[in-house]
């Protein structure tokens, strides 16, 4: 006779059942400026969401990043329209894909 062990089905997230793993804190920083919306595919979870802001954050003149891994949309709020290949670099970095602005 041998026991059978029924494991949780996996949720599509490595963080929680909701997707997320962070507080969003990085949405509430400076806010001014240019705001402007990408397209990024592959983000799945919270994780996700978290790699791709971090490196976006990084590129010199950003105020503010959004990620949302259920739609691929990541607002991005900077002191000047930014160009798009730092963008795209920094995305990729993070293990991601830029499809473009939204």
């Amino acid at each position: 006779m041998t026991a059978e062990t029924q494991l949780p089905q996996a949720t599509g997230s490595c963080c929680s059942p909701s997707g997320s793993c962070h507080d969003g804190a990085s949405a509430d920083a400076k806010q001014g400026g240019v705001t402007t919306v990408y397209q990024v595919t592959g983000m799945t979870c919270g994780h996700c969401e978290g790699a791709v802001s971090s490196e976006i954050s990084e590129i010199e003149g950003v105020t503010s990043v959004k990620a949302v891994s259920s739609t691929g949309q990541v607002t991005v709020t900077s002191q000047a329209p930014l160009d798009e290949e730092a963008v795209r670099a920094a995305v990729d970095e993070a293990g991601y894909e830029l499809a473009g602005q939204a």
